[in-house]
């Protein structure tokens, strides 16, 4: 089988979701190149593997997809708008290859699995349909399924493929350890632990997110018997699966240094940001009787599926744009003052029974089905692939999002990935135009990455003044 994904939390979802649903399969791989593209520090960090790993672009995958007998299940674990592209990109590489006008069984296509890597607390409508087309929609929750089947029927789409399950990182809470000296079992007897899991777009405002580290060296402060970790998602310079502008590892110098409101004095003796896997982080706090303290990060139900007391921030407000939202009914809504004062929030466990992060395998009805479509394809085959979108259902709207990534309407190769296409098959000069054409994508990147992470706060800094 193979993953395909666009982003560090996207990848790491991707593969632990191949591995719940076919333990005993070989997996390549396939990092989509853009914007996100992890870094080999990033997917050090995520700690997962496969058995072959490469960079490819869309007409790369589409070609590595659909070559004779190439996988029998290909699990999507990107942005909405790249499933969809990748959706009509095989289904228009299934058709050609079998001729125009061909139906059920007259070529092999993969199985297409895709689905969310954590909690849906926006665009719920929009990233659903966007993922519409696939054999499996994954649902990581009975609340989610719900939600997902609603959308489809009440747009006139099939809701059939959706399938509940659970996210794949809530398994196993005796793990532990760690590649450093941040998180690790030899930490499981040391000091209460708070863990600050930051986000990299919520909140987005400076003030907002230099007030949330303000809170976060203050609980220190008050509580010096306690350990503090600021856990990081990315370095500066690196992108997750949203753009992060002001890393908090910038803000810290500022506040730490006196400055954004901070008292000066740098980061007390029992504060310090981390890195690491979240999950071992997550299970020294555990060990600890510690707490974790958060936004809306997905970390807060790898939390609770551990029962690690679990506060999501009411400081901003409880809003949709902040996606604390979600929690709302879970007991987990507090502030820093309530922490500050000996809070440990305690979870309801209907509440997380709904949202899937209590149970058992969440993934028994899922590998049913998809050994069910896998048995189908290597028989009479499968159906085309049918998006609810297509260029009669959303002529202003289809278009622009194939050709993001380099499809005509139709979902045929356009301009650039074509002339790639016809390069691959050249040999050794193609190979050299390939190279030139990596090069100038690399520098692309690297320039666009330059332009969010510099630029762009300064300019509208200088916007402010």
């Amino acid at each position: 089988m193979a993953v395909l994904a666009d982003s560090d939390t996207r990848w790491k979802w991707g593969v632990l979701t191949a591995r719940r649903l076919a333990p005993e399969a070989a997996i390549d791989g396939l990092l989509l190149r853009g914007r996100a593209t992890p870094t080999p520090r990033q997917l050090a960090e995520v700690g997962v593997t496969v058995d072959t790993l490469c960079e490819v672009t869309t007409a790369e995958f589409l070609r590595a997809a659909t070559a004779p007998g190439a996988y029998d299940m290909v699990v999507l674990a990107c942005v909405g708008g790249a499933v969809q592209a990748m959706l009509h990109g095989l289904g228009r590489a299934v058709a050609g290859d079998a001729g125009e006008g061909a139906e059920r069984g007259s070529a092999r296509r993969p199985v297409v699995v895709t689905g969310y890597v954590g909690v849906v607390y926006e665009k719920l409508a929009d990233g659903l349909l966007l993922r519409h087309g696939a054999d499996v929609v994954l649902a990581n929750s009975p609340y989610d399924a719900d939600r997902f089947r609603a959308v489809y029927e009440g747009v006139g789409a099939d809701g059939g493929s959706v399938v509940e399950c659970a996210l794949p990182f809530l398994e196993g809470v005796d793990g532990g350890g760690s590649d450093g000296a941040d998180a690790g079992p030899e930490a499981a007897d040391g000091p209460f632990t708070v863990v600050f899991a930051v986000q990299p777009s919520v909140p987005a405002g400076r003030a907002d997110r230099a007030y949330l580290l303000r809170r976060a060296i203050g609980h220190a402060l008050q509580h010096p018997e306690r350990d503090v970790l600021i856990k990081l998602r990315s370095k500066p310079g690196e992108h997750t699966t949203h753009i992060e502008e002001l890393p908090y590892q910038k803000l810290v110098r500022k506040v730490a240094g006196g400055r954004d409101g901070g008292s000066g004095g740098g980061l007390p003796p029992n504060c310090r940001l981390v890195y690491g896997n979240m999950g071992e982080i997550l299970d020294r706090a555990r060990h600890t009787g510690g707490l974790l303290v958060t936004v809306s990060s997905t970390a807060a139900l790898e939390s609770l599926h551990r029962s690690l007391p679990t506060a999501v921030l009411t400081d901003l407000g409880v809003r949709e744009a902040l996606g604390n939202h979600y929690f709302t009914g879970s007991g987990c809504l507090a502030s820093w003052d309530q922490l500050d004062d000996g809070l440990l929030p305690e979870a309801d466990e209907k509440w997380a029974l709904r949202q899937g992060v209590r149970g058992g395998d969440g993934f028994a009805a899922a590998r049913e089905r998809v050994a069910e479509l896998v048995t189908c394809s290597r028989g009479d085959g499968l159906p085309p692939l049918a998006p609810y979108y297509t260029v009669r259902t959303a002529p202003g709207y289809l278009p622009g999002i194939l050709r993001r990534y380099g499809l005509e309407p139709d979902g045929s190769p356009a301009g650039g990935a074509a002339a790639e296409a016809a390069d691959a098959a050249e040999g050794l000069g193609a190979a050299g135009r390939s190279v030139v054409r990596r090069f100038v994508r690399e520098a692309a990147r690297g320039a666009y990455r330059h332009g969010v992470q510099r630029v762009a706060p300064l300019i509208r800094k200088a916007g402010e003044l």
